[in-house]
């Protein structure tokens, strides 16, 4: 919980340098990919200030690069051309200045610098990025008038300019380790004693503690603040509404002087020892979804432009986050099924190898159920495939409702669906199983006002049915699909084990 000071005081204004370096941004950070035969480019990554200066959506420009060449000033598109031909022919640095047009319609000078790479197909991969050279001559001019000013900058642009490289060469399943090291950087350059994100619920009544850095001799504060519910403290709901609608920086200068409203934030903040801080907010495509904070256990004079500062810090983090969400997403859609939402065979045979292998180290049994919806194709047939896919979609639910959330569930292929049980001596899988033929029996399928009568078939195969633990799934699977055969063959409307033939 933070509090800004109002433009009257110092939290918000800030010194015309900063001014320029958050709302102006100088600097766009890319990659600009050119294929081998120079016959396509474009910009995997480049940042969202494109968009601010030139008009320019980066995921248009992530498909071709042909927007970017159509601002440069017509006299000096050849030099641009060249001059990026000469760095992917010899590896050399590319360093170039032209002029770009801005959304004004204005034409100003930039300078763009970026170092090549070249890749295994022939093409050309540049990192760098570019800025507005008016702009950054003003700003020089601003860190000429303190050296302190200039080193404590310098150190902060490096510092910025690492983690973007950082974060812009982000791995697949990286991001965690990435906002702690953040976090650690940020913590250790401010010289805070606590540097942390949250993640706000949807409906901003409760909050939790996601990643956090506590300098020497701190007490962590993450394993007790997972699931704080916020809906009772009215003045920290009246900040999150700020940074909900405006984007607020909120800074507390002195916990102990927070106007009485706050008199529960207060007791928060003193209980866990902290004398001021900042907090704010992150984005995810354009929606605040949390915040990115500091904390000082002692009382300190706050730099005045600590909060554009920190906006920078939140920029990186809200950036990184929404790209993770991006591939979080994806990578859901393709261990998933369209249409039931369960996982498919691509998530479920990594699992069941996973259950081999603790069957073989720690003798952890589990076994593999096999459900196949009787006469699906006389459904399909008679009634349509909406009539069907609304079946396979209630028998998917049915299976969730009556399954463990250590279990897997998954759609096997076309109306075959298969559960993975993880077992310890008490469980019954077959009184599992028998339960979700009875929840099919006792559920009515109504399909545009008409009744579906739908039963499922079962097969069973337990790890310890045969007689070694194999090296991969097949075999499991192909006994629970012969089982399935089995119960079929008896009339459906049935389950088979090891055991024989169950009709519950």
């Amino acid at each position: 919980m933070h509090d800004q000071k109002d433009s009257d005081g110092s939290g918000q204004n800030s010194p015309e340098f900063y001014n320029k370096l958050t709302a102006s941004v100088p600097v766009i950070l890319y990659t600009y990919w050119l294929s081998a035969d120079g016959g396509e480019h474009r910009y995997p990554y480049v940042s969202r200030r494109v968009a601010d200066w030139f008009g320019l959506e980066p995921e248009a420009l992530q498909k071709s690069a042909d927007a970017i060449f159509g601002i440069v000033h017509p006299d000096d598109l050849a030099g641009v051309g060249e001059s990026i031909q000469a760095s992917a022919r010899n590896l050399t640095t590319w360093e170039h200045c032209a002029r770009l047009k801005l959304t004004t319609g204005e034409y100003q000078w930039f300078e763009g610098h970026s170092e090549p790479e070249r890749l295994s197909d022939g093409s050309t991969l540049w990192y760098g990025q570019f800025h507005n050279i008016q702009q950054y001559k003003e700003l020089e001019q601003v860190l000429r008038e303190s050296e302190t000013e200039h080193s404590y900058q310098a150190g902060f642009q490096k510092l910025i300019a690492d983690l973007s490289k950082e974060f812009i060469n982000l791995q697949f399943g990286t991001i965690d380790e990435c906002i702690r090291e953040l976090l650690k950087t940020m913590g250790q350059f401010f010289e805070v004693d606590r540097a942390y994100l949250f993640s706000f619920s949807d409906d901003y009544q409760s909050m939790a503690n996601t990643h956090e850095w506590v300098g020497p001799g701190v007490p962590a504060l993450i394993d007790r603040q997972q699931s704080v519910y916020i809906g009772n403290l009215q003045w920290w709901q009246q900040q999150i509404s700020g940074m909900v609608s405006t984007d607020k920086v909120v800074f507390i200068p002195d916990a102990s002087g927070l106007p009485d409203i706050a008199g529960g934030e207060k007791e928060i903040l003193e209980r866990r020892g902290v004398s001021s801080m900042f907090a704010v907010p992150v984005k995810i495509r354009g929606r605040v979804t949390g915040f990115f904070g500091v904390d000082s256990l002692q009382k300190r004079n706050w730099r005045e432009d600590q909060g554009d500062l920190l906006i920078i810090v939140s920029g990186l983090l809200s950036g990184a986050l929404e790209r993770h969400n991006l591939e979080q997403k994806l990578l859901s859609q393709s261990i998933r099924d369209p249409l039931t939402e369960l996982h498919n065979r691509r998530y479920l045979m990594p699992r069941l190898e996973e259950m081999l292998g603790r069957a073989a180290r720690k003798h952890e049994p589990f076994a593999v159920a096999m459900f196949d919806i009787d006469h699906f194709k006389q459904i399909n047939d008679s009634l349509g495939h909406l009539a069907g896919d609304y079946v396979l979609t209630e028998f998917a639910g049915i299976l969730v409702e009556n399954t463990r959330s250590m279990d897997v569930v998954a759609r096997f292929g076309g109306e075959e669906f298969m559960v993975a049980f993880a077992l310890d001596d008490t469980d019954d899988v077959g009184g599992m199983v028998a339960r979700i033929l009875l929840a099919v029996r006792g559920h009515e399928f109504v399909f545009e006002d008409l009744p579906i009568e739908v039963t499922v078939s079962a097969g069973i195969a337990a790890v310890t049915d045969l007689p070694t633990i194999p090296s991969s799934p097949d075999p499991v699977i192909g006994k629970a699909d012969h089982h399935l055969y089995l119960a079929k063959e008896a009339g459906r409307n049935c389950f088979v084990d090891a055991s024989g033939v169950f009709r519950p």
